[in-house]
């Protein structure tokens, strides 16, 4: 039986509290991290963002299992792959998800495609297709469920189960799964992947920004940045 004596007080995300809860959830399975997150907060406080890239199938069919109620946000950004947009029909139809898209104000989006933006300053790209757009949404929500896992950045290696991110509390079920275990996971539940894994692509962004490569190493090729800043 889980532990409830550390359920969390909504009105109440300091410093000691989100130490309290990491405490806790140190502790579950990523199912129980899961189920218990229903139980410390409503559903109604609860974000879930999904790029539907490699293999987002993990954490949706997590997430479908426990509560197919979820609201998935899709930020389309208006530069994804063909295929990733069927992932996400196919996705969308195999677990019964609730997706809403949202993107960048119309004349922003327009004006990084006549000029070229990501290829100049993918930062600023980035923050007007991607960060911009999500920001509009964050402020109706307390907690946010994203499917980081450590191995996949230095940044992230430095991440805990919840974080206070920007007025929000970042709460990351997968972050200390391993690479193998998310790949046994997904062979042991015949999960799908994305269609472009299998052409050598470990991590999906826009079409601009992504070329073949293990993990994270083929997005934003020649360039530092490693990160979309939706998590920094």
């Amino acid at each position: 039986m889980l532990d409830t004596s550390l359920a969390v007080n909504t009105t109440d995300l300091s410093e000691d509290r989100i130490k309290l809860l990491n405490k806790k959830y140190n502790l579950l399975t990523v199912r129980e991290r899961i189920k218990e997150l229903y139980i410390d907060f409503a559903e109604t406080d609860v974000m879930l963002t999904s790029s539907f890239a490699a293999t987002s199938a993990f954490l949706l069919k997590l997430l479908s299992d426990i509560n197919k109620n979820q609201k998935v946000y899709f930020i389309d950004t208006g530069y994804h792959f063909d295929d990733t947009l069927k992932y996400k029909k196919e996705l969308t139809e195999l677990y019964g998800l609730n997706v809403s898209s949202i993107s960048a104000i119309k004349e922003e989006h327009d004006f990084t495609t006549q000029d070229e933006t990501w290829s100049k300053n993918p930062d600023f790209c980035c923050s007007i297709n991607k960060v911009k757009p999500l920001d509009l949404i964050k402020t109706h929500y307390k907690v946010w469920i994203s499917g980081l896992m450590e191995w996949q950045s230095d940044h992230r290696s430095s991440l805990d189960i919840f974080e206070m991110r920007k007025g929000i509390l970042k709460f990351y079920p997968l972050l200390d799964i391993s690479k193998e275990e998310r790949d046994e996971y997904i062979k042991t539940h015949e999960l799908p992947f994305h269609p472009m894994v299998s052409q050598g692509f470990g991590s999906i962004g826009c079409k601009h920004c992504t070329i073949p490569g293990d993990d994270r190493s083929g997005r934003w090729n020649n360039n530092p940045k490693t990160e979309c800043g939706l998590h920094l």
